[in-house]
């Protein structure tokens, strides 16, 4: 079972818009295969797309879920997780999943969603207080990481891929996520923040360029291969939401030229850390998906159940142009190719 994450730990990149589009045109690829999405993000909004958007009312249906005893989120997971954090007692996973097809019929069918939850945001401060405490002979971070891997170690059996979107952060629970992930996909823009942002994703989460030798001991890295565990590795750079009209040759593309230059840096001197060793194989470009984008975000439709022409979202009619989703779609078809 293959893990996917999708983080920048920087937002505004765009990242759950890619997430949603990517995965529902994978799952439409591969019909066959069964997919797990876990939406660790506080925010939830790809909970929502998924469950219907805006116009389907995709967060009353959340919020329905949020009720369900057990709660049928991630978050109703880590508050199982709480009361036994450093030991797995009995659950079924499936108690914390949804079939978000049941609520939007744009949704492939081999899709099973497990919810996000703002009760993330309540529960990081427990689970770093429990990931701090001192217990002879257990290593208390990494039973904190294990919540996550015990819970796809259940579902192991059901799923061919999995597919997580992650907090523009680096909270607890983001760390519990890149603990179980084995392929990173970074969205990024080009502007010299995300240039920085990917600088130091790259700190936090393989300990490269720390700016001082106290921080080697307890960071990520050092606490997950001391554990012996792998890290994940970088599997795919997008380079998000290239201006349409003026694309790679206008001022922007220094700032994407330093971005392919950091990374080809790092693939010298730290090639463990990708699954690529050609850079060409590693970032891809996409351009803004526009007012297709945005009428997609409001359906919770995924492109390739989207029709052009005049469609309705909630009081107004919005053209979708033909020629903008036929490359709206080969954008996404060109990322799912990558993965």
């Amino acid at each position: 079972m293959i893990r996917y994450a999708f983080w920048n730990n920087k937002g505004g990149t765009g990242k759950t818009s890619l997430a949603f589009q990517t995965i529902c045109a994978y799952a439409r690829e591969r019909r066959s295969e069964r997919i797990l999405v876990v939406d660790l993000c506080p925010q939830a909004n790809l909970s929502e797309l998924f469950l219907g958007g805006l116009v389907l009312s995709g967060s009353k249906a959340l919020m329905a879920r949020q009720g369900a005893s057990p709660r049928a989120t991630i978050g109703g997971y880590f508050q199982e997780r709480l009361s036994s954090p450093f030991s797995a007692q009995a659950f079924d996973y499936s108690d914390f999943t949804t079939t978000p097809r049941n609520s939007n019929r744009h949704i492939p069918r081999n899709i099973t969603l497990v919810c996000g939850d703002a009760l993330l945001e309540l529960q990081s401060n427990s689970m770093y207080t429990l990931a701090s405490t001192q217990i002879a002979g257990v290593n208390t971070w990494i039973a904190i990481m294990d919540w996550l891997r015990d819970f796809l170690k259940q579902a192991n059996d059901d799923f061919d891929v999995v597919f997580m979107d992650l907090n523009p952060s680096f909270s607890i629970y983001t760390q519990v996520a890149l603990a179980n992930t084995d392929r990173l996909i970074v969205p990024t823009m080009a502007d010299d923040s995300s240039r920085r942002a990917i600088q130091n994703a790259i700190s936090l989460v393989y300990g490269l360029k720390l700016p001082s030798p106290i921080y080697s001991q307890h960071n990520f890295e050092s606490r997950m291969t001391g554990a012996g565990r792998t890290l994940p590795k970088i599997h795919l750079v997008i380079q998000n939401r290239i201006t349409q009209y003026m694309g790679n040759a206008s001022a922007y593309k220094a700032v994407l030229d330093s971005i392919r230059s950091d990374i080809e840096k790092l693939m010298k001197h730290n090639p463990g850390i990708f699954t690529f060793s050609d850079i060409g194989n590693g970032i891809i470009d996409t351009r803004d998906f526009q007012t297709t984008g945005v009428v997609a975000f409001a359906r919770g439709c995924p492109f390739t159940a989207l029709s052009a022409g005049y469609v309705q979202v909630l009081n107004r009619r919005v053209r979708v142009n033909q020629e903008q989703l036929d490359r709206c779609r080969d954008e996404i078809t060109e990322i799912v190719q990558r993965l």
